[in-house]
């Protein structure tokens, strides 16, 4: 039988295993590792979204790391608005430090096309972009995502971190929006 969930008026079925998305965590943790050998990258979590990848990515890094959260929203319901509200700001300073904006998801690219100028104007020595998930058919902007987990065609979901309305953040699994 298929493992659903209901959440508000949508019906959402099982898409992605709490399996495949720790083995898409560790492949995209694996590269990082690689990658900073030797320095100590500043991982920015953008929230609400990424927190569960986040907290699985750290776990996984073999490297010392700091954190530091911002907040940055453009959705409501199953559509992005267009319009991306950074409500938390960065509270230090990132110039000369190797930087990784960690996302739970990129579709559109709008909340990296307003905050990647931010960064990118305090002269950090790097700056790269790690995503769980990523929609290649509704980028909107051209900028390169150095890490992703998995590429999914464009469809709402939810899970892991990701919401409808505010629901459904906590489920392990990642669940596509069906038709009834």
């Amino acid at each position: 039988m298929e493992k659903r969930v209901r959440l508000n008026d949508k019906s959402f079925r099982l898409y992605k295993s709490e399996s495949e998305i720790l083995t898409a965590v560790r492949n995209v943790a694996h590269q990082i590792n690689e990658d900073y050998i030797g320095k100590r990258p500043l991982l920015i979590p953008v929230l609400n979204g990424s927190f569960m990848f986040a907290s699985d990515l750290i776990k996984e890094l073999m490297l010392d790391c700091e954190l530091c959260f911002i907040k940055a929203s453009s959705y409501e319901g199953t559509n992005s608005t267009g319009t991306v509200n950074t409500i938390i700001g960065l509270n230090q300073s990132i110039e000369g430090r190797h930087i990784i904006i960690i996302e739970d998801i990129i579709d559109t690219g709008n909340t990296l096309a307003k905050i990647l100028p931010v960064f990118y104007e305090q002269n950090p020595a790097s700056l790269k972009v790690a995503s769980l998930l990523f929609k290649p058919d509704a980028l909107k902007h051209d900028f390169k995502i150095d890490y992703v987990g998995m590429e999914i065609p464009n469809e709402f979901i939810v899970g892991y971190g990701l919401d409808y309305d505010g629901l459904g953040r906590n489920l392990r699994d990642i669940y596509q929006v069906t038709e009834e």
